[in-house]
């Protein structure tokens, strides 16, 4: 089964026009997917989830669901069943490291790798693009820092909101240079990523000029930073 994640710059947390999510859900392996949102990274953050609900519960081209861990409600048997039922897993923002934390505690990092394997689309933006990779750039711990750790089903690292967060370009060009985070993807606000078993596949924008870099080390103490070529998408 081939294993697909995609890496947001946007989304239904962000975003007016639903471009981003609109072309997530065209990927996934049915016309009517069963969509899991994980607000894990913000604490289960009510606003979070009420806002996922009333931008995918009136939807009639999916079957929304949202699984709350700092408030579980299944056990370990209903939630390996739900998880694994999902078409697509949608992870939202917030810290990183508190994500992966709470995800290996209650067994939700082996259940995701099973339903990768599987053929579930996993997916997220900032924290919920992060969590995926072998490293990111993160302000989980406060400054903007560099976090070995993650899924790593997606070979690298990822580097969210790069153009938008002060700061951001410059420090995970740092820790790729210096071999602190491995060569990997950076992506602006408002651009996404298709990535089929770890390769990139497509990138979309539904802003002009927003892209997806490759960054890494170019040998002699600095980066190569690489932009791909992205389709912009537009209403209808």
């Amino acid at each position: 089964m081939t294993g697909r994640l995609v890496l947001l710059g946007g989304g239904f947390s962000t975003d007016d026009d639903g471009l981003l999510d609109d072309w997530t859900l065209a990927h996934a392996r049915v016309r009517r997917p069963r969509v899991c949102f994980l607000p894990t990274a913000s604490g289960d953050a009510e606003a979070y989830v009420e806002r996922f609900l009333a931008l995918f519960g009136p939807r009639t081209d999916c079957e929304p669901s949202v699984l709350p861990l700092f408030r579980r409600e299944l056990d370990d048997s209903a939630l390996r069943d739900h998880l694994l039922a999902q078409d697509v897993v949608y992870v939202g923002g917030g810290n990183t490291a508190n994500l992966l934390a709470v995800w290996r505690a209650h067994g939700v990092d082996r259940l995701l790798r099973e339903a990768y394997a599987g053929g579930t689309l996993l997916c997220g933006i900032s924290a919920g693009a992060n969590c995926w990779a072998e490293g990111s750039h993160t302000d989980s711990f406060g400054p903007l820092t560099h976090l070995p750790d993650g899924l790593g089903l997606l070979p690298g690292s990822v580097c969210p909101h790069y153009d938008s967060e002060p700061g951001r370009r410059p420090s995970y060009r740092q820790a790729v240079a210096r071999g602190q985070l491995p060569a990997g993807w950076a992506l602006d606000d408002g651009a996404a990523a298709l990535f089929t078993d770890g390769e990139l596949t497509e990138t979309v924008s539904r802003v002009p000029g927003a892209r997806l870099y490759r960054v890494s080390p170019d040998g002699s103490g600095g980066v190569r930073e690489r932009p791909e070529p992205s389709r912009l998408l537009t209403p209808g």
